[in-house]
């Protein structure tokens, strides 16, 4: 096991297992009972539980736990870009790779770590990497569990390249919902949207809240801080918190695409909804010695909403 013993002395409530591939996943846990499970594959975080136990991610019931695939589902980390261009994998290696614990992670803010359980991995270029991505860099990521329960996600990239390098990133968040024709986005309304069905066309959301009934693939941008994605029929919204993190992407396959996946059911697009905070429309650009920081917050709070005073067509603030 290497790392348990020491990470378990001052990590309280983590702790190290290896999932059936032999990889080796970290298990965080909260006082009051919620649970998230973060898998070296990828650094991806595959579990998130509230204090009932209940699974607040998606994973596919074919979803393939194999490296190098991805695995279609949870949290993956699509660096050094988002989408398919050039010669890179779609959506970057950072999500296929096997990353490290960070034995020695660099301090973090207070908040970053008062009454949490947590963990630090870490992950830098293979030579492999480097042959179709030539440019140095260290990825600290820092995922958290607070004692409320909420799933906090951190990464530091820093350039240790000698020239400047530039990178799109998402956090590519599969939502757990009870029916995808029941949920809407909220904090999206009247901003600019790039359409990905559309080869990317600039549009105007036009909505008081973005609802579904056919395929979506969107990225917003330059969208707030909070956005929320209600489910009525759960009575639950989630709310995302995030910083550094300019777009908002937004996905869900509906029945043609679903079908054409291997790693997706038929008809699990009605389960699932992807809301991730991202920065795409605008790379970052690091020079070297620099580091960029993006973060995420997910949490979940009980919605107020009553059929009666359901109605799609009026916006329903806080």
């Amino acid at each position: 096991m290497g790392h348990s013993a020491a990470v378990w002395d001052y990590r309280a409530a983590t702790e190290i297992t290896k999932d059936w591939n032999g990889v080796d996943k970290i298990v965080l846990r909260s006082p009051r009972g919620a649970s998230a499970r973060v898998s070296l594959h990828g650094g991806q975080v595959t579990s998130w539980r509230n204090e009932q136990g209940e699974e607040l991610l998606f994973t596919s019931s074919k979803a393939i736990f194999k490296p190098p695939k991805a695995v279609r589902g949870g949290i993956p980390i699509c660096f050094p870009q988002f989408g398919n261009c050039g010669s890179l994998e779609q959506h970057g290696f950072a999500r296929n790779k096997i990353w490290t614990i960070d034995e020695n992670p660099p301090p973090l803010g207070p908040n970053d770590s008062h009454a949490k359980s947590f963990i630090d991995l870490l992950l830098k270029p293979s030579e492999e990497d480097l042959k179709c991505w030539p440019h140095s860099f260290e990825f600290r990521l820092r995922v958290s569990l607070a004692a409320d329960g909420s799933l906090a996600l951190i990464s530091r990239i820093r350039n240790v390249n000698g020239k400047p390098f530039s990178f799109s990133f998402a956090y590519h968040t599969y939502l757990s919902v009870s029916d995808i024709s029941e949920v809407r986005i909220e904090g999206l309304e009247t901003l600019d949207y790039l359409d990905n069905l559309c080869q990317k066309e600039r549009f105007t959301e036009q909505g008081d809240a973005i609802t579904f009934e056919s395929e979506v693939d969107r990225v917003y941008l330059s969208t707030p801080n909070v956005v929320a994605v209600l489910d009525h029929e759960r009575k639950r919204t989630y709310v995302i918190r995030k910083d550094g993190l300019p777009d908002v992407v937004v996905w869900n396959p509906w029945e043609k695409k679903s079908k054409s996946m291997v790693d997706f059911g038929d008809d699990e697009y009605k389960q699932m909804l992807c809301v991730d905070g991202a920065v795409i429309e605008k790379p970052v650009t690091l020079k070297p010695g620099e580091e960029w920081t993006g973060r995420v917050e997910l949490s979940v709070v009980a919605s107020t909403l009553c059929s009666e005073q359901f109605d799609v067509q009026r916006g329903m603030g806080f």
